[in-house]
């Protein structure tokens, strides 16, 4: 297959990241990559999507190898016509009009896209993950209104987590402990600052302990890791320095989140990032879902390697097996 991934930059790559992981899984598998970046799109004056995309082709290179190669910008450049695509991951973040636009073509020239430019703008906002009643989520209100968040704030006993209803990486999120309604009200329009929704979320006690990232596939949970956070820091991401430590997803976790699954198929979500804390889902990850190499990393598992033979077989179906059950293939 030819297999398209679609980035931010290369030159931002990192060897811990899922996206070169899942390059190098296809490379093995022998599949031809091709890596584009989000500004390289155009339609030719045929009318035609391509794209200059950095090539790759087997054999796969060691990790470290492939990503100084795109850091350095020196791997060989191609241009790629985008209808011959066999398939096309979005791994870019933030994933903007233009490209949301790109990526509707492609899918509607029939490349097999991952995930589902549609879906992914509803998924991607946290508010699609508090309107959902069947799945376990934390009391959260999502607004604008800075009179209804307080009045939602003051009914927390635990305080409160404040984060834009769309983002990343911890990015304008905090914490606010009960009773310090100036710092709710600076948080609040820290969170708004963007121009959008806010969350604000009653605070989960077993954040104490961990906040798991799960990586889900077509309905299946394959694996995942335990983000422990910073002294001193509430937010589990590692890029605010959390510690990524080796866990177990148990048969009551898969249980609880059985519920999430016909919301995400619905949207064309075929591959995501879960982050569970105790037993309530805080986030979904679907637009630039990671956390492969960790948990390869720490269990010793091969899933970015399933992940992409997964897609490998879905890919040679007919549309129409396109929701019919699947056992997760053995690595």
């Amino acid at each position: 297959m030819r297999i398209g991934f679609v980035i931010t930059r290369a030159a931002s790559l990192d060897v811990t990241w899922t996206t070169p992981a899942l390059v190098l899984a296809a490379l093995d598998r022998g599949h031809e990559v091709r890596l584009i970046e989000r500004t390289d799109f155009e339609v030719d004056a045929s009318g035609r999507l391509v794209a200059r995309a950095w090539a790759l082709d087997p054999p796969a290179p060691s990790v470290d190898s492939l990503v100084q190669m795109l850091n350095r910008r020196v791997a060989r450049r191609t241009y790629v016509d985008i209808g011959r695509l066999d398939l096309m991951l979005l791994r870019s973040a933030p994933l903007t009009p233009d490209l949301l636009t790109f990526a509707a073509l492609a899918r509607d020239l029939g490349v097999r896209v991952i995930n589902d430019p549609d879906g992914i703008m509803r998924v991607n906002s946290k508010a699609w993950l508090a309107h959902l009643p069947d799945v376990p989520t934390p009391d959260s209100l999502v607004t604008r209104s800075a009179a209804a968040a307080g009045v939602f704030y003051d009914a927390q006993r635990g305080g409160v987590v404040v984060k834009p209803a769309r983002g990343s990486g911890g990015r304008a999120v905090s914490f606010v402990p009960p009773r310090q309604n100036r710092q709710f009200e600076r948080a609040f329009e820290t969170a708004r600052r963007p121009g959008g929704h806010v969350v604000v979320q009653a605070y989960l006690p077993a954040a104490e302990v961990g906040e798991k990232r799960l990586l889900w596939l077509d309905g299946h949970i394959l694996g995942g890791y335990l983000r422990r956070r910073a002294p001193g820091e509430f937010r589990h991401n590692l890029k605010q320095g959390a510690t990524a430590e080796p866990t177990q997803v148990t048969d009551g976790e898969r249980a609880l989140l059985a519920p999430l699954a016909p919301h995400l198929l619905k949207a064309g979500i075929r591959f995501a990032g879960l982050d569970l804390i105790g037993d309530h889902l805080v986030e979904v990850n679907a637009l630039n879902p990671g956390g492969t190499f960790h948990t390869d990393r720490l269990s010793g598992s091969r899933h970015a390697a399933t992940v992409i033979q997964h897609f490998e077989q879905r890919t040679a179906q007919s549309a129409a097996l396109e929701n019919s059950p699947w056992a997760p293939p053995v690595p």
